[in-house]
């Protein structure tokens, strides 16, 4: 818990105001991917080969934006920075351990911008969401990675919509913005590679299904090439008797 309190406290200050709410996801994020980390390597690895294997064949590699880049466990942030004249970070949250690290790793040429990528200011305006509309002002873009972005943006969106504005959202708000950023990565004018959980299961220790869901609220996904599991909460992390696995794909 203290290392925990440091890091928020450390946060806070390079934190764009309207985004130290989010603060403690990432924090929570960070002190549960520790916990987890034997059980989430094989997760964090195999999201780094696919975005090596979407990099294979680049003829250029002037600038690359990692939308979702949390923690930097799952990007293979060290081949990203040594193949592209510039690397583009893009999240709510940078924590502050993060920016400690890629200092001390000297990448200068990697930038790191806060944004909301959801679009669901633009919806709850009445206007059709473009949360990716900021890709078409940078510079040379030759490769764009969602990194196990999307589907926390659904959770967000579905979080918002049962809280604050269920009243005046369409009814579709979660599909329609998961939607908008498959969308936009499709009609992208460079090599991309989305990688996100697209279901997950509560299994019990005897391997019996208690309950699942879709991730992607019914938004199909193409170009996919890989999917394997991820144990989001092994074993004794929520449960001593039941965890949560993660269904992930790759699409390039």
């Amino acid at each position: 818990m203290i290392a925990e309190a440091l890091l928020y406290a450390a946060t806070v200050p390079v934190t764009l105001k309207a985004h130290r709410r989010f603060i403690r996801y990432s924090v929570n994020l960070w002190s549960r991917a520790g916990r987890c980390s034997g059980q989430w390597a094989e997760h964090e690895e195999r999201s780094k080969n696919a975005v090596r294997n979407a990099m294979v064949g680049l003829r250029q590699k002037r600038t690359a934006v990692v939308l979702g880049s949390g923690l930097l466990r799952d990007v293979p942030i060290k081949e990203l920075a040594e193949s592209f004249d510039t690397v583009v970070l893009v999240d709510l949250v940078h924590l502050a351990s993060t920016r400690l690290w890629l200092r001390f790793k000297r990448y200068g040429n990697v930038r790191l911008i806060e944004r909301d990528l959801s679009g669901y200011g633009e919806l709850a305006a009445g206007k059709q969401p473009e949360p990716l509309a900021f890709l078409r002002s940078v510079p040379y873009l030759d490769f764009v990675v969602s990194a196990n972005l999307l589907s926390q943006i659904g959770r967000g969106a579905k979080r918002r919509y049962d809280v604050e504005q269920a009243d005046v959202m369409p009814a579709d708000t979660v599909a329609q913005l998961i939607g908008a950023h498959r969308s936009a990565l499709e009609a992208a004018p460079c090599k991309t590679c989305l990688i996100t959980d697209v279901s997950y299961a509560v299994i019990d220790r005897t391997g019996k299904v208690h309950e699942e869901a879709d991730l992607m609220h019914g938004v199909a996904l193409s170009s996919v090439h890989e999917n394997w599991s991820w144990p989001v909460a092994p074993l004794g992390e929520e449960s001593a008797d039941y965890q949560i696995v993660h269904k992930v794909v790759a699409a390039y």
